[in-house]
């Protein structure tokens, strides 16, 4: 997520439910510490086949870090995703957190060594987020591929299951480089990646923020976007100072249909600015892609 302004922070820190006792331990403890949920989707997007089942399991914003994110819950986390037992496995990058509440940073080769055992039989496939390219991604890059984690920067691939193509792609991040006064220079080049597509076969597209959602064509059967936390903290009628205006509304959190593309948008796992969540539980999210009867 981008960061956060002072006063976004001290409104936060005024919200009721958190200096309340109950509410403080549950927000900054109980949810993002030892709560994980599969959120299911099952969906037929435009362009992707119905008698093509496939089941995705998507990771996103996890934000390791001592003491919320430590290499337990990042263990915890892998042995989760694999008992869903999904075809394939994609991390939408925020790999590491860096704000202020960060006790150590816990060292890119250990995560990337535990991320190494995630199974699934079309393997383990990464972007890098705004987090990531801001601190060290080249120390982050390197430790992904010494684990042979396929980091997707503005690429595409043409993978195949069960006698099926398909293609992944992975877009560079569109928060890349902060130059200040709320103005970011990205690495995503969405025309350079799509020119790689070569055959009809259905594409899916991997993105960390989801802002790209409204440039990218209808070619694209599904977009898997990360980034926004779903909020982090979310309670029906109440303003959400952690959240840009443009998340509030479709980018939040969940499904997003428009023009009859769709996106995915994960709640993901960590946190970035203030180290609570709140109404957000921590997720995988599991997108089931075809017919809905293939999975019963």
């Amino acid at each position: 997520m981008p960061l956060i302004s002072r006063r976004a922070l001290l409104a936060s820190a005024g919200a009721g439910f958190l200096v309340a006792g109950s509410g403080a331990a549950y927000a900054g403890i109980i949810e993002p510490s030892l709560m994980l949920r599969a959120t299911e989707y099952r969906l037929t997007p435009p362009g992707w086949p119905a008698d093509f089942p496939l089941t995705v399991a998507v990771i996103s914003d996890v934000h390791v870090c001592e003491p919320y994110v430590p290499m337990s819950r990042v263990k915890r986390i892998v042995d989760f995703v694999n008992a869903l037992k999904p075809d394939l496995i994609v991390h939408l990058g925020d790999h590491e957190a860096t704000y202020r509440f960060v006790s150590r940073r816990v060292p890119p080769r250990e995560w990337a060594a535990a991320y190494a055992d995630l199974s699934a039989p079309l393997g383990l496939y990464t972007v890098l987020g705004n987090h990531d390219w801001w601190q060290n991604h080249e120390e982050i890059r390197a430790a992904l591929d010494g684990a042979r984690i396929r980091v997707m920067t503005n690429e595409a691939e043409l993978l195949e299951h069960n006698g099926r193509r398909f293609w992944l792609a992975g877009l560079g991040d569109q928060l890349a480089h902060w130059l200040g006064g709320g103005l970011f220079r990205g690495e995503d080049d969405l025309p350079a990646t799509l020119a790689q597509i070569k055959t009809d076969d259905p594409v899916l597209m991997l993105a960390h923020e989801p802002d790209v959602f409204d440039q990218m064509p209808a070619r694209v059967s599904l977009t898997f976007a990360g980034h926004t936390h779903g909020g982090q903290i979310y309670i029906p009628g109440f303003r959400n100072p952690l959240l840009v205006p443009d998340y509030v509304g479709r980018f939040r959190y969940g499904v997003v249909e428009a023009g009859g593309r769709h996106m995915i948008v994960s709640g993901g796992i960590g946190m970035s600015g203030l180290p609570v969540r709140f109404g957000v539980p921590p997720e995988v999210v599991v997108a089931r892609l075809g017919n809905p009867a293939a999975f019963a």
